[in-house]
């Protein structure tokens, strides 16, 4: 059961503040109250914003056969078709009501690193087919992975650790950092009949940044154990970022999209340590009368079981592919 639906107001940081206490404060109270924040001034031009937004939607109006010739891989990179995802088993009837396309490090394929789990070649749609469409999504993955990486450093301080915690090899040095495009069908979504979007979940690493065309849908429940559970719109904000802290962080938000029936396009872009990064409680989080509430384990197999779990095994789609 859900009460009546109503608009969020979340806390706004801009990157462009010199003032870094008052960022900190301001994320401090946004841990405190959602997980969820805004970022402005980051210092992407609204150009490349717009570009992005463009070139993926080129890419979702291609022909589904074209589209499914670039097929999601072992390695998650490449296309997701609408009902390939399930976020919320318990409640949906069917899949998310989405397609979508990853996009990952570039690693070429006789590259040793190549051989673990999150990095390798990804798949791009030809020049003749899509022109520019690589370049663009290359430089703006380059410059979303470095405005994770200023937020990250806010978040250091937030947690009374040095700035730079994040920035050692092991954490974002060598990190596993995934562009999503996406694209959800004009759906009228019907959260009591088990229809969304995308189902309720929480994010499975560090830092999601969230850009948004100007269709409302992404919705957060501040209290996953309140009964009923409230959710709350959020507002897209043009040019900027919608911030959510992922589950290697803290017991993230849970957040799902409920649609009215219009088109909806959104690009996502999660941010994860290093595939041997040991994802155990941070050191000012812990102590001898708070002990660590989960077990060590390593982010490259957490995100292989995460991503295991919520994704259609893709032997479903040979006989389509062939």
């Amino acid at each position: 059961m859900e009460c009546s639906i109503s608009r969020t107001n979340l806390n706004c940081i801009s990157l462009g503040d010199p003032d870094t206490q008052k960022s900190v404060a301001l994320l401090k109270q946004a841990c405190l109250d959602s997980g969820f924040f805004y970022v402005v001034d980051h210092g992407i031009s609204q150009e490349l914003m717009d570009d992005v937004f463009a070139q993926s939607k080129k890419f979702f109006d291609l022909p589904i056969n074209e589209k499914m010739e670039l097929l999601r891989d072992e390695k998650n990179r490449g296309y997701t078709p609408m009902l390939d995802e399930i976020l919320d088993p318990e409640n949906q009837v069917n899949g998310d009501y989405k397609e979508g396309y990853y996009i990952g490090i570039e690693v070429p394929e006789d590259d040793p690193q190549a051989n673990r789990p999150f990095y390798g070649p990804n798949q791009w749609p030809s020049d003749e087919v899509l022109p520019r469409w690589r370049k663009v999504m290359e430089q703006y993955h380059s410059e979303a992975l470095r405005v994770a990486k200023s937020i990250a450093r806010i978040i250091a301080l937030a947690l009374n650790l040095e700035e730079d915690f994040f920035d050692k090899p092991e954490m974002l040095g060598e990190p596993i950092a995934t562009l999503r495009l996406l694209h959800y069908e004009g759906k009228v979504s019907n959260p009591a009949k088990g229809v969304f979007g995308a189902g309720a979940h929480s994010d499975y690493g560090l830092i999601t940044l969230l850009a948004t065309d100007d269709v409302v849908g992404l919705q957060i429940c501040k209290d996953r154990n309140a009964q009923p559970q409230v959710w709350e719109y959020v507002a897209p904000v043009k040019g900027g970022f919608i911030v959510n802290l992922g589950d290697m962080l803290e017991r993230s938000t849970l957040h799902r999209v409920v649609l009215d029936g219009r088109e909806r396009h959104s690009i996502a872009f999660f941010v994860e340590p290093s595939h041997d990064c040991v994802v155990e409680c941070l050191p000012t989080c812990k102590s001898e009368s708070n002990p660590p509430k989960f077990p060590p384990i390593t982010c490259s197999a957490y995100l292989s079981q995460r991503y295991k779990e919520t994704h259609a095994d893709l032997t479903a789609y040979s006989s389509n592919k062939a």
